[in-house]
């Protein structure tokens, strides 16, 4: 096998990435340091103003706002948006973690201008999103809401952040995944019966806020790590 002449020079100048990687670090911690207790939400780009997910997570965006919460989003448009849009309408912090992607990505109107954060690294972000959140709220969404849901599932299983609550809404889209995690996961010996206790789904933006509030009402409000 050939190997190109410049591969040894590309390989050395991944090295200086360690540095672009430390000042997404450093700029994401002084920010969000500065930022009280926060809830993320999570779901796709791609859902529209007029989807009915869209309003639910305003909704609870607005409700999380008004009890004191910061709202976490990925700064984007569709369910992040609305993340957004319902903090700003509840008085809260609007926090947007933006990505650098070749589609569909770009800032949304409704975040916070001392809270608009953007990175190149998707591991940065999803380390940012863990750190500062008190809790996750999941909206459907597609591969990357699949992979920021498990990343807090993963952690929280692994005692490696402290249990956070989990809210899953909208039972209809939910209910193939969970039936296969009951039915293949959990049949298969992979998980416990226990780890099915780490999320609560919900259909509606009371259910969505009074589990959040019922799990604090016996857990402190401290730092994952």
């Amino acid at each position: 096998m050939r190997v190109r002449k410049d591969w040894y020079e590309i390989k050395t100048n991944d090295s200086w990435a360690i540095f672009k990687i430390m000042s997404e670090f450093v700029n994401g911690y002084e920010t969000m340091a500065k930022i009280g207790p926060c809830i993320s939400i999570f779901g796709s780009a791609r859902t529209k103003p007029d989807n009915p997910y869209y309003e639910i997570s305003v909704q609870i965006a607005a409700k999380l706002a008004k009890r004191g919460y910061g709202v976490i989003t990925g700064g984007g448009p569709g369910i992040m948006e609305a993340g957004n849009k319902g903090a700003q309408l509840g008085g809260g912090k609007s926090v947007g973690l933006n990505i650098d992607l070749p589609f569909e990505q770009s800032g949304n109107q409704y975040i916070d201008p001392d809270a608009n954060l953007k990175f190149d690294y998707f591991f940065v972000r999803k380390v940012i999103f863990v750190k500062y959140s008190q809790g996750f709220v999941v909206v459907p969404g597609g591969f990357g809401t699949m992979d920021e849901m498990f990343e807090a599932l993963t952690l929280i299983q692994t005692k490696k952040i402290n249990k956070r609550p989990i809210v899953l809404v909208g039972s209809s889209y939910w209910k193939g995944l969970i039936d296969w995690v009951k039915n293949t996961m959990l049949a298969e010996g992979n998980i416990s019966e226990e780890d099915l206790n780490f999320f609560k789904i919900v259909d509606t933006s009371d259910e969505a806020i009074a589990f959040i509030d019922d799990f604090f009402k016996t857990h402190a409000l401290t730092p994952n790590f």
